[in-house]
């Protein structure tokens, strides 16, 4: 079912955002063309812009430490499966082991890497990173692909804790909400919130044959989700269709 979360605070919108980032910067470092490698190279940069503007790395061990207490607290819990639990307990152990041994902050490596900062200063131009403004970075475009792939896992590996730390963090986050199977009534639906603690993720799942997404506004009190077709090129329509998705509400 393709699902869309949709964060409710600024911490799990910028966890959210470095996922995505970190996924294409896989992807395209994996490949072989040396576009592949510079839009690599690029989504790296926003990486770093991104981690610059928030106090990631305490938000984030505090999380793991409060994390791994409470999983600790579930041992011997026989509704709880003892091998997942330890599975888990070790991924938020080696996440932790990973930003503790990081000195400084997360990146600083590259931030002291003069020659990616300056293609990172040019790169932000619209085009400023053709041969004729940078011509040491074409002439790292022209070497053989393992060769740039190389470089790139290295200058990977000091975000690699950073990466992980989020991993383990929106997996607990992602499995913590029960989906709920809900009515959408003419494209809408909007569900009246208790006094409990607000939600820090919607999840909305839809059915495959669906052709609707979800346009999402929640806060404390209430959510609201209004589905709307695409309709190709043209500006998308509200959709008016009755139809059962699946909405979880996700907390750490």
């Amino acid at each position: 079912m393709p699902t869309y979360d949709y964060p409710c605070n600024e911490r799990i919108r910028i966890m959210l955002r470095l996922e995505d980032l970190f996924a294409k910067m896989r992807f395209f470092t994996t490949g072989e063309h040396e576009f592949h490698h510079h839009t690599a190279l690029l989504t790296m940069f926003q990486v770093l812009e991104l981690i610059d503007r928030s106090d990631l790395k305490s938000d984030l061990l505090q999380e793991l430490d409060r994390q791994k207490q409470m999983m600790e607290s579930l041992r011997g819990n026989p509704v709880i499966a003892e091998d997942t639990l330890k599975a888990l307990l070790q991924d938020i152990s080696q996440a932790l082991i990973g930003l503790r041994g990081m000195t400084g902050r997360i990146g600083q490596p590259l931030r002291d890497n003069e020659w990616l900062m300056a293609v990172k200063q040019r790169a932000v131009i619209p085009g400023g990173a053709c041969e004729f403004d940078v011509p040491s970075y074409h002439f790292w475009l022209g070497l053989p692909a393992e060769s740039r792939q190389a470089d790139l896992e290295l200058w990977m590996e000091p975000l690699q804790a950073l990466e992980i730390a989020l991993r383990v963090i929106l997996h607990i986050l992602r499995g913590s909400g029960a989906p709920m199977v809900c009515q959408a009534s003419q494209g809408g639906y909007q569900q009246m919130l208790s006094g409990a603690k607000p939600s820090q993720m919607l999840r909305v799942s839809l059915p495959e044959d669906t052709t609707c997404f979800p346009e999402i506004s929640a806060n404390k009190y209430a959510i609201n989700i209004r589905f709307s077709s695409y309709e190709g090129a043209q500006k998308s329509r509200g959709c008016e269709l009755d139809f059962e998705f699946q909405l979880a509400l996700c907390n750490l």
